[in-house]
């Protein structure tokens, strides 16, 4: 069983939206989506951001999005932020 669950996560991640704002996640697939890109920046080498008992990678990201760690971005975003070569 997940710990937390999918409702908890989408729940916190979208605590910071003001009312009239779409939400930053609604649906699970969104948040295993964002948890596998971050357990495979882990894999890759990228620091934890949260001490976890469990010491794998999608545990490790799992905990860092529950807890607000890291930033779930759109594509639309992402591409924004990305420097153009």
């Amino acid at each position: 069983m997940l710990h937390p669950s999918y409702g908890d996560m989408i729940e916190a991640l979208n605590t910071d939206v003001q009312e009239g704002e779409a939400p930053i996640v609604n649906s699970r697939y969104s948040v295993v989506l964002a948890t596998a890109k971050r357990a495979r920046q882990i894999i890759s080498g990228a620091q934890p951001r949260v001490e976890c008992a469990v010491n794998k990678p999608l545990s490790i990201a799992v905990q860092e999005i529950y807890h607000g760690k890291v930033k779930i971005v759109n594509d639309e975003e992402e591409t924004a932020a990305t420097p153009k070569k």
